[in-house]
């Protein structure tokens, strides 16, 4: 296996702009980039579940890339999620990615004809990651929109001997007796990233690193500050943070969860999205008037205003 860097910070998962009619709107993806570095974010990643990689064309993902390979670099990393249910399109999109300056790729596993065993998902993960084999590659493990839950320690064993760029795993996942064994295991060689803001607490206390979540787009410093009151032992701190973010994400999920009221909190600070593809849908004029009041409520704004 290859020795990469490990991700530090976090990293956004971004949402993908699109027209009041469907298309993509590549042309916000300047302004987004920006207000994500005057945020501190280390990187994005693009085409993933807040992306709505799954719903776009190969043509359009490949847009997508592009036009964000033209904000990133080693300083602000960009991964790009490849995944699809044909190992064939994700592979274009592999050697697309790296073609384009991509620092990463990541797949999660096919959402239909799941593989069921941890030799076939190996395989099919071994298949895309070799089209960029000079980068690294991250499995994404989200069993919850996959289907997916092989061992997570048993799929990195078996993994590294085929797979040459294995770098780690984006872990969306509750189990965190298995995201500590992959952290442990062979004395630390993966890299293990958090992918649920609303307990990202219990993630740095078993010696997560890096992190990919949805929030990170609207209030990293809050995330931050937590990490930092962890490093420094101040877990009675950290923890209230935690307890914002989880009244903030309690509201994001009565209004359609983090991509629908995602994108709409997005409009809010001023970077439209636009709407969600079908069969997602976006929040009506009222609803959206409801949500404001609500994050108002929580806070949500004055973590804005300050910053974090």
């Amino acid at each position: 296996m290859s020795e990469f860097t490990k991700i530090e910070g976090l990293i956004a998962p971004v949402f993908t702009p699109m027209k009041e009619n469907g298309d993509i709107n590549p042309k916000v993806i300047s302004r987004y980039a920006n207000d994500l570095k005057s945020k501190g974010l280390k990187g994005v990643f693009i085409s993933g579940s807040s992306g709505e990689g799954v719903l776009m064309t190969t043509e359009e993902r490949k847009i997508i890339t592009e036009t964000w390979a033209k904000y990133t670099n080693n300083e602000f990393k960009l991964i790009v999620h490849v995944g699809s249910t044909s190992y064939r399109e994700s592979r274009v999109l592999a050697a697309h990615a790296a073609e384009n300056g991509a620092w990463a790729i990541s797949a999660m596993g096919p959402t239909f004809l799941q593989p069921k065993t941890t030799k076939d998902l190996v395989e099919y993960c071994r298949q895309i990651a070799s089209s960029a084999p000079e980068i690294p590659f991250y499995y994404y493990h989200i069993p919850v929109r996959t289907g997916i839950n092989i061992s997570m320690p048993e799929f990195l064993k078996e993994g590294a001997k085929v797979i040459p760029n294995l770098a780690g795993i984006k872990f969306t996942h509750s189990n965190f007796m298995e995201m500590q064994q992959c952290i442990a295991l062979d004395k630390g060689k993966f890299d293990i990233t958090h992918g649920q803001d609303e307990v990202l607490i219990c993630g740095l206390a078993i010696g997560i690193r890096g992190a990919i979540g949805t929030s990170y787009n609207f209030i990293p410093g809050l995330y931050t500050e937590m990490m930092n009151h962890v490093n420094m032992g101040e877990m009675a701190e950290a923890r209230k943070l935690q307890q914002i973010s989880v009244n903030i994400l309690k509201i994001v999920a009565a209004y359609g969860g983090g991509i629908v009221a995602g994108k709409a909190i997005e409009k809010m600070i001023g970077i439209n999205c636009g709407p969600c593809r079908s069969p997602l849908r976006s929040l009506n004029s009222e609803e959206y008037k409801c949500m404001e009041e609500e994050l108002k409520k929580a806070g949500f704004f004055n973590l804005i205003a300050n910053k974090t």
